[in-house]
């Protein structure tokens, strides 16, 4: 596993390096203290996860993420001091895939590594279901990729896999935990990361007003293939 941190931090990198050795000690690091050096070192290379602070020498973390995201769909956590919602839903807005806040806990940290890890590698690919096809929509489930009336979508493994699991369910409502239950792995305390997730998908889809994926006012939501 090939892990970028872009943080200033030195106790901040030594406790990362720490914590994904003693869960994968064949991981391999790199690090950047200034976002620009982080975004060079992505450019040369590919990594399974990126972390990410938002407070940088050279220009603000979100910035980064965001050049982040026009060329690379790299599972990314913002790791940061900032804890308002504000700055969480902003992060996912953007792109991210996880928000943890400093300090954080080596078991914490662990654990949404490896969820991301997992989000990013499913589902598998079988013989019997290459692609789930709902009206003009197509999950390519060996490519991970998803193809609207025959052009790409560019999604982030999140993205990806929330669009999976509607697309599995077509015509069955979730409710906000069921859905956090099967992307997150947790039923609870993702509420808002869903939402943001379902207004991330509905714009790359150009489904606007809803028509693809719709809410079901107190209850959760429910996919509906595009015609």
């Amino acid at each position: 596993m090939r892990v970028l941190v872009i943080e200033d931090s030195a106790d901040i990198v030594e406790a990362v390096t720490l914590c994904l050795q003693s869960r994968w000690p064949e991981v391999t690091f790199s690090f950047a203290a200034e976002g620009t050096k982080g975004i060079e070192i992505l450019e040369s290379g590919p990594f399974d996860i990126v972390l990410l602070d938002i407070n940088l020498p050279d220009m603000n973390g979100f910035e980064v993420l965001s050049r982040i995201r026009s060329f690379s769909h790299v599972p990314v956590i913002i790791v940061s001091v900032r804890r308002s919602e504000v700055d969480r839903a902003r992060g996912l807005e953007m792109g991210a895939d996880d928000y943890i806040v400093k300090p954080f806990s080596p078991v914490d940290l662990v654990a949404r590594v490896n969820a991301l890890l997992r989000r990013a590698h499913a589902p598998k690919v079988t013989e019997e279901q290459p692609c789930i096809v709902r009206g003009d929509l197509t999950l390519n489930l060996a490519a991970h990729e998803a193809y609207l009336r025959g052009e790409t979508v560019r999604l982030t493994p999140t993205e990806y896999k929330l669009l999976y699991v509607l697309m599995k369910n077509a015509e069955r409502t979730l409710s906000s935990g069921q859905i956090s239950q099967q992307v997150w792995g947790q039923e609870q305390a993702y509420t808002e990361s869903v939402r943001t997730y379902i207004r991330r998908l509905r714009h790359k889809l150009k489904d606007t007003p809803p028509q693809m994926i719709l809410t079901d006012h107190g209850e959760g939501y429910r996919f509906i293939g595009p015609r």
